[in-house]
């Protein structure tokens, strides 16, 4: 078992190495191409995410995609993996994650983009698209597309779904004693009622458990603030200079201010998953009228999970006595959740612990909901069929009872190689498929109101050839965006 870790731990070294570079590289390419779309158009994707709760017929609209993608996004990586960032890099690390968020939503604008340009019709009258299908269409390559979707299936079918569970177990069962093999039926009962009814039932449920949640989260930590608002400057302070070595004490533990940025990028490219190409997935299945709406609603994702969820997390913790946490003396084996929960303790009294504990639930519950959507369109990729979808849905159910009790010290480091693997081979694609995405948004440049702004690819003056449109055409009774197959043909068949 030593010989396993070892290995796995110098896997997940190397390729954490190579991944970085990628998407540090990814992000500026992309922030340049398009001409900084996270920042010009910001005012935009409010705007269109705000807009998008309804119109969407039968199928999933944008805002419940984003919801999806937003419950797998936020998850108990924003309260313990801020907390091992601060304890392992010190204020500074926050710093890095601002900076991998604001490249990584470019990136994210892209990858969304180009799920949504690619994506098929599927017979429950949604869509079904991501890296898998961009790389089988546009890069014309079925085995490419093939392993990116096993690695995922297997990350966030299984791997994932096994922590989060372990997590709510953990804070039940030091929070109200409950014993975590009570909790792993609770949970398996919880998440089969959801799952069982397909990505529409788990669309409904994330569109208003996701939102809530991280206001909920956020308004906690502003009252924190706002009760120590003349210590806000110098946490601030602490982060900026931390982040580049100007202040010794704050710098990374061990590792000086190579630990600092190297923890921050890792843990700010974990939370917000900019480019690790899971959150194209539930992009795609948005009915929308412009596949560079999904674009700006999924950075807008980014934003909302590393600016605000994860920044109101390092401030709480900032904000708290010197007992709680100090740089260079809190280490990675004290923090975690529990480093949150404290510090939330200390600014607001012991009754924060039970709400803190259902914040936790929550988190990691619809974390859970939208890592099964994920691997459900996987699945289908891999023409699973229905059989597959069950599968996929009793192995959610399964591997939420069974993480609810085993220990994950190697399955954490299994699933760190499976994601830098399949975010490896997303990035790559998307440097050969980014200039679809980039004339999309050109696209909706053009066009009066960007909001209302619709797509065809009939004769569109920006668009290189070889989007396979069959989704993206006008149709008699159909506009752009819209189609389907006709009753009783198999979508994805008629589609390729």
């Amino acid at each position: 078992m030593d010989r396993i870790n070892s290995i796995v731990g110098w896997l997940n070294d190397s390729l954490s190495w190579v991944l970085i570079v990628l998407v540090i590289l990814a992000g500026i390419g992309f922030t340049i191409t398009t001409r900084g779309v996270q920042f010009r158009k910001f005012a935009t994707m409010l705007r269109v995410a705000l807009g998008s709760r309804s119109g969407a017929g039968d199928g999933i609209s944008s805002f419940q995609a984003f919801c999806i993608s937003l419950a797998s996004r936020v998850g108990t990586g924003n309260i313990a993996g801020v907390a091992i960032a601060l304890a392992l890099g010190g204020p500074g690390a926050i710093f890095w994650m601002w900076v991998m968020a604001s490249l990584g939503m470019a990136t994210a604008f892209v990858e969304a983009t180009l799920a949504q340009l690619y994506k098929v019709p599927h017979t429950d009258r949604s869509f079904r698209g991501g890296p898998a299908y961009y790389m089988q269409r546009g890069l014309r390559s079925r085995p490419l597309g093939v392993l990116f979707a096993v690695l995922l299936v297997f990350t966030f079918g299984f791997v994932f779904q096994m922590v989060q569970a372990n997590t709510i177990a953990a804070v039940f069962d030091k929070s109200f004693g409950i014993p975590p093999h009570i909790t792993a039926i609770l949970v398996a009962v919880g998440v089969g009622i959801v799952v069982l009814g397909g990505v529409k039932q788990v669309a409904k449920v994330t569109e208003w458990m996701a939102p809530l949640m991280a206001l909920i989260y956020v308004l906690l930590a502003t009252v924190i603030i706002v009760m120590n608002l003349g210590e806000v400057p110098h946490a601030i302070a602490s982060i900026v200079k931390g982040a580049f070595g100007l202040d010794q004490t704050l710098a990374g533990v061990g590792g000086g201010l190579l630990a600092t940025i190297l923890n921050g990028v890792k843990r700010g490219m974990y939370s917000n998953e900019a480019g690790m190409g899971s959150a194209p997935n539930a992009a795609a299945a948005a009915t929308t009228s412009h596949p560079a709406h999904q674009g700006l609603i999924q950075s807008l994702g980014v934003f909302v999970d590393t600016m605000m969820v994860c920044t109101a997390t390092a401030v709480v913790i900032l904000l708290s006595d010197a007992s709680i946490y100090t740089p260079g003396v809190t280490t990675k084996a004290m923090a975690g959740a529990t480093l949150t929960q404290d510090a939330m303790s200390h600014s607001l009294g012991s009754w924060v612990g039970p709400v803190f504990t259902v914040l936790v639930f929550v988190f990691a519950f619809s974390t859970l909901l939208g890592n099964e959507t994920y691997a459900e369109i996987n699945m289908d990729f891999l023409r699973g069929g229905k059989v597959g979808e069950l599968a996929i849905r009793l192995m959610t159910i399964g591997s939420a009872a069974l993480g609810a009790i085993l220990a994950l010290d190697l399955v954490w480091s299994l699933a760190d190689v499976a994601m830098a693997l399949m975010a490896i081979t997303n990035l790559v694609s998307l440097i050969f498929l980014g200039k679809y995405a980039v004339a999309a948004l050109r696209d909706l440049d053009s066009q009066p109101d960007p909001v209302v702004a619709q797509f065809n690819l009939d004769n569109n003056q920006f668009m290189p050839d070889g989007i396979p449109g069959e989704v993206w055409h006008t149709r008699p009774g159909h506009e752009a965006g819209k189609w389907f197959p006709p009753e009783g043909a198999d979508a994805l068949t008629v589609a390729d």
